[in-house]
């Protein structure tokens, strides 16, 4: 079971990873004072793979015995359900107000140390 955990914790990784990844390669172009960012596809299916794998993640551990925080995993999706939506949303547009794409990339940070430091 310890393999199969370690997996999955794997793959949320790579999920995050490409949504941050996303996120920061757009940065320089927000940063142009004519900025016209966008959501790349990448952000949306590693959203996606975060949410697959922390439910799996979730199913895995009560299967263990283990018994997670269910308030910060509540917290941890809504937050990714946030992100998801705004993501989802937006994702055709050739252009995204930029207040919209920092929010995307605050609360993706936000969920990251929710996931670090909430213990």
């Amino acid at each position: 079971m310890d393999t199969l955990l370690h997996v999955f914790v794997g793959l949320h990784i790579i999920g995050i990873a490409a949504l941050l990844g996303g996120f920061l390669t757009q940065l320089p172009v927000m940063g142009n004072s004519g900025g016209q960012v966008r959501f790349v596809s990448g952000m949306l299916y590693g959203a996606l793979t975060m949410l697959v794998t922390g439910v799996a993640l979730i199913a895995i551990a009560h299967a263990d015995d283990l018994h997670p925080s269910s308030a910060k995993l509540g917290v941890k999706l809504a937050v990714l359900i946030v992100i998801l939506g705004l993501v989802y949303v937006k994702r055709d547009e050739e252009r995204v107000d930029p207040r919209v794409f920092a929010a995307v990339g605050a609360l993706t940070a936000v969920n990251i140390f929710i996931a670090v430091l909430w213990t």
